[in-house]
């Protein structure tokens, strides 16, 4: 069950509207990185959950996350709060209302699509979709992303403290920055309580393969570094000449059936081409300056 409280997590006090802020707000309320995504996130993965540690971990900071998506939205709205008003009852003349919704970003959009109103889109106006929440299924995967998830959410609350001069705005986006620390610190103690936690799930690496760093770019510029230096690594500089990393001619196979197989030559037979034609294209006979070179119509004098 869940149950509302009608006072926000953390009180937010804005000094004055501001549309186009309000527009660059919407990237943590609908955006990939934002509080919704968060949110679905850790609910799905809670809900899945086997450890009953883990699971209410995943939902406590689930339920967090509504929290700070309500606070998120009501800056919004109090944002657009002016230009609501202004909108709804064409309080002023035309040109200046014009100004008012057109100030910059997507604050037209917001004005005129959602009335002033948070909606779940990014700061371009992208629609929210259920792509963001990136789940498979795996306790050490999932909390390896969420680590992800909540550092590049903490980057964009930088980035939106460093676009404002509210003094109110800087400091609720303050908070909700620093709880993206928090998340993340909590999520990599759940990962290190699992005591095998790498690689990923049940299946061991081969280990022929595991300890190799191959160095697969030719060219000045190669940097060695403890990524592929030192006593846990063999590198390996792989050069065009060379074969597979497995032996083997390097073309890849498949067994079939005589009457399969019979099938697939008669269809490359049909579809072979010809290297040594040279045949005449809509592309040659519709040419005009800047085509380049082109095949001559063979039907021309």
């Amino acid at each position: 069950m869940f149950m509302h409280n009608k006072n926000l997590m953390y009180t937010v006090r804005v000094s004055e509207p501001n549309p186009q802020l309000a527009s660059l707000m919407l990237e943590q309320f609908g955006g990939p990185q934002g509080e919704l995504a968060a949110a679905m996130r850790y609910f799905q993965q809670g809900l899945a959950d086997e450890d009953p540690g883990r699971k209410d971990l995943l939902i406590d900071i689930a339920t967090e996350e509504l929290s700070h998506l309500e606070i998120i939205g009501s800056i919004v709205a109090m944002l657009t709060k002016g230009v609501k008003g202004k909108l709804a009852e064409a309080s002023e003349e035309t040109a200046d209302l014009y100004a008012t919704i057109t100030q910059g970003s997507g604050s037209h959009t917001l004005s005129l699509l959602y009335g002033g109103g948070p909606a779940l889109v990014n700061s371009s106006g992208q629609l929210w979709n259920a792509g963001y929440i990136d789940s498979i299924g795996d306790p050490t995967c999932d909390l390896r992303s969420n680590i992800a998830a909540e550092s590049r959410a903490k980057i964009v609350y930088e980035r939106l403290i460093n676009i404002t001069t509210d003094p109110g705005v800087k400091d609720a986006l303050g908070f909700l920055m620093t709880r993206e620390v928090a998340h993340q610190k909590s999520f990599e103690k759940a990962l290190y309580s699992i005591e095998n936690n790498f690689p990923p799930g049940k299946l061991p690496a081969m280990p022929e393969y595991a300890d190799k760093y191959y160095n697969m770019s030719q060219g000045e510029g190669d940097s060695r570094g403890p990524w592929n230096q030192g006593e846990q690594w063999e590198y390996v500089t792989l050069n065009p000449a060379d074969g597979p990393v497995n032996g083997g001619d390097g073309n890849p196979s498949v067994k079939l059936a005589a009457k399969e197989l019979k099938a697939i030559n008669a269809v490359a037979a049909r579809t072979q081409s010809n290297p040594a034609s040279d045949p005449t294209t809509g592309a040659d006979l519709g040419a005009g300056p800047g085509a380049g070179k082109t095949t001559k119509s063979k039907t021309k004098a």
